[in-house]
């Protein structure tokens, strides 16, 4: 096919935050582009049914929270709130709205043209959105992730008692008992928006800790925290089936190793054990592609597949699966098909827990720097500094958490930071950018702090890698 025969110079199949935004830099950048979509609404996920929608359920639960539970009471504040769920939810779908409305109109400010359907692969240049072929020089494939089903636990969001997490983000009561399979970063935001609301949360989780893949001290830290409000925690378990009986579910647990089986009846359940690329009912095979065995689209540094023309980014590539990663790399693939120098460094992609306090991290965890050094625990230097010490949190009376920064021994270059803290979503941008410019601990420890600011705990840890904070 010659190349003016295209209908677009690029072509991307999703808009959710990997694919709108690679759509939106490409047009940029003077190229014809298009962008598949089949929700009703743009922003894919994150937007509609994840980070926008519990983001403000979070807020509107921690409100709730500080005014029912003691954090008013503690300033002298007298309230006695009642909770009128309906509105809360409605003010999440405001802003849903907004911002899946937003994107629209950016997409016609760049003349993005949306096509609303599925998108199927013809060859490696057309794909089938209906009954209309679409064919374009390079296309993207941005179709994120989905949640992964659990054996024996049969979701049914319509049915509102064994959800997944979109179905968590619509209930129409609060629960009497929540069951939260999977005590990952998704499991307890969402388990915390309904125990702060008044829900007796439980969390079943199959490892001995929570949070897989973040640092160890965070990791202990976070499980005490979540206790301390009132979660409990059922960790080394796994749950092998589960009956919905009328207004109630039936869940067997049982040991990861095996045996003690037991049943719990309970109101609701959330499963949340992850989630897997979306690559079903895009006939990959007719492109020449292939997925691999975690079922992601294999990608080189410039986010090209084995097939020429082809590009992938986000949830559906290789790497964490995190909006603000494919946002990234939506940004540096237009611009690599553009003929310019698109980079990610995917050493430097921040992860946040927005439970209260906030969790976050970025670069190396304290075992993997061990790890990377061979086992020796004398490359790295760490620094910890209490949010008791920070004159802020202290203030404020929020004093959970802490700042560790690692740092490799011989260079003082930082290659982790990890938080826990009523800010720590905010704080950690301060970290990757540091990060990126391959700032020392000493670096961000004579780098003058505004006082008083719980950003101060990051400049502290900083200085306590070599064993010099003022406040401790």
């Amino acid at each position: 096919m010659a190349e003016h025969s295209y209908d677009y110079d690029v072509l991307v199949i999703g808009a959710g935050p990997g694919g709108y935004v690679a759509a939106i830099r490409a047009a940029q950048l003077g190229l014809k582009t298009a962008c598949v979509e089949s929700r009703e609404t743009l922003g894919g996920t994150c937007l509609n049914v994840g980070c926008i929608p519990s983001k403000a359920l979070l807020h509107g639960s921690e409100l709730f929270d500080e005014a029912s539970n003691g954090h008013f009471a503690t300033w002298g504040i007298d309230a006695k709130p009642t909770l009128d769920l309906g509105r809360m939810m409605d003010e999440k779908t405001k802003a849903v709205g907004e911002l899946t409305g937003g994107i629209e109109f950016l997409f016609k400010k760049n003349k993005v043209t949306w096509i609303k359907g599925h998108a199927a692969f013809e060859d490696a240049h057309s794909v089938k959105v209906g009954d209309e072929t679409v064919t374009a020089k390079d296309i993207v494939i941005a179709t994120g992730s989905s949640v992964t089903p659990l054996p024996g636990v049969d979701v049914d969001n319509a049915g509102g008692r064994i959800v997944d997490s979109t179905g968590a983000l619509d209930l129409t009561e609060v629960p009497d008992h929540l069951v939260v399979i999977g005590g990952g970063v998704i499991g307890l935001e969402l388990g915390s928006v309904w125990r702060r609301l008044g829900a007796k949360v439980t969390v079943v989780e199959f490892l001995d800790q929570l949070l897989p893949g973040m640092d160890g001290e965070v990791r202990k830290e976070s499980q005490k925290l979540f206790k301390k409000q009132g979660m409990e925690m059922m960790l080394s378990h796994k749950v092998t089936g589960a009956k919905v009986k009328g207004k109630k579910v039936a869940l067997t647990v049982e040991k990861s190793a095996g045996g003690d089986e037991q049943t719990l009846e309970v109101s609701h359940v959330l499963v949340s054990i992850g989630r897997r690329p979306n690559t079903d009912g895009l006939a990959l095979d007719k492109a020449g592609l292939q997925v691999n065995n975690r079922g992601q689209v294999e990608i080189d540094h410039d986010f090209r597949t084995g097939v020429d023309g082809i590009w992938a980014i986000g949830d559906v590539a290789p790497g964490p699966m995190l909006a603000h990663k494919a946002e990234d790399e939506g940004i540096a693939v237009a611009e690599n098909i553009a003929g310019l120098t698109g980079i990610v460094n995917h050493d430097v992609i921040p992860s946040v827990v927005y439970t209260l306090p906030e969790i976050a991290g970025v670069g190396l965890t304290q075992e993997e720097a061990i790890e990377k050094a061979g086992g020796d625990k004398k490359a790295i230097k760490v620094g910890k500094f209490p949010m008791m010490a920070n004159s802020r949190a202290k203030a404020n009376r929020d004093t959970d958490g802490f700042v560790k920064v690692i740092a490799d021994a011989e260079t003082d270059r930082v290659i982790g930071v990890w938080m826990i803290n009523s800010l720590a979503g905010t704080m950690i941008a301060q970290a990757a950018q540091a990060m990126e410019f391959g700032a020392t601990s000493e670096d961000i420890a004579y780098t003058c702090h505004a006082h008083p600011t719980h950003a101060e705990a990051f400049k502290e840890a900083a200085m306590a890698v070599t064993g010099k904070p003022i406040h401790m």
